[in-house]
C-alpha cells in the first residue's frame, strides 16, 4: 500500500525547466540552436524561446553560447525541488543493480566515485522510473529491508535518462545532472561537484 502513497506524493511541475537546463549543459559546446534545444527537451517551441529569453536576461546565455556556467547551475538549483525518495538497506547493492534488467540511473556519492574517484561512496542513490517503482520495491525488499540505509530510489522527470554515460557496466546519470544532485547535497559532495564542474566546463568558467 506504501507504494501506492509514494507514488501520489509526487507531481511534476516546473521540470520544462530543469529539461531545457540539462540540455543547455549537455551541449555546452553551443551545438543546439532553439529548434534543436526545443526538440531534446520535449518542450513546445513558444515555451522553449521563452524560457531562453528568461536565461539572456539573466545574462546566463546568449543565443546558443553558455555566458556563465556557475550561474546556470546555481539557477538550476533555485528552481529544484529535491524529489521524492524511499530507503532501503541492501547488502551488496552495485552487484544487483548490474543484475536487474530494470531501468535505473545512478548518482551522487557512488556515481561521483565512478566518475571522479573524490568522495568515498557511502550511499547508492538511483532514479527510477515511475512505472517501475512497484518492482523495485519487489526487487529490493527480496534483498534487504525497507527503511533508513545504504540505497535510496529517486522518483523523477524521464528526461532525467537524458545523456546517461555507462561505466564498469552502470548506468549513471548525465555529468550535468551529476553535478547538480552533489551541489544540492551541501558539504563535501558540494566541494566533489565544484571540482566537476571545474573539470568538465574548464574552457568555458576560464572565459568568465
Amino acid at each position: 500500500m506504501f507504494i501506492y502513497v509514494f507514488l501520489l506524493l509526487y507531481f511534476v511541475k516546473g521540470k520544462k525547466r530543469e529539461r531545457i537546463l540539462r540540455t543547455l549543459l549537455t551541449h555546452s559546446d553551443g551545438s543546439l540552436y532553439q529548434f534543436l534545444v526545443s526538440k531534446e527537451a520535449g518542450c513546445s517551441q513558444p515555451w522553449t524561446h521563452s524560457f531562453l529569453k528568461r536565461l539572456k536576461k539573466k545574462n546566463l546565455i546568449k543565443e546558443n553560447q553558455i555566458l556563465d556556467i556557475p550561474g546556470l547551475f546555481n539557477y538550476w538549483l533555485e528552481i529544484n525541488e529535491y524529489p521524492p525518495y524511499r530507503e532501503y538497506n541492501i547488502q551488496n547493492p552495485l552487484d544487483l543493480i548490474k543484475k536487474t534488467s530494470l531501468k535505473y540511473a545512478l548518482t551522487t556519492y557512488y556515481a561521483e566515485s565512478l566518475i571522479q574517484n573524490y568522495l568515498f561512496p557511502s550511499r547508492i542513490e538511483i532514479y527510477i522510473e515511475e512505472k517501475e517503482a512497484i518492482a523495485w520495491h519487489k526487487l529490493l525488499t527480496e534483498n534487504g529491508l525497507v527503511g533508513k540505509g545504504n540505497f535510496r530510489l529517486f522518483l523523477e522527470d524521464n528526461h532525467i535518462f537524458y545523456h546517461n554515460i555507462k561505466k564498469e557496466g552502470i548506468n549513471i546519470v548525465s555529468i550535468p545532472q551529476l553535478i547538480l544532485d552533489l551541489l544540492r547535497e551541501k558539504g563535501v559532495a558540494e566541494e566533489a561537484g565544484k571540482m566537476l564542474m571545474a573539470r568538465e566546463y574548464h574552457d568555458l568558467i576560464s572565459k568568465i
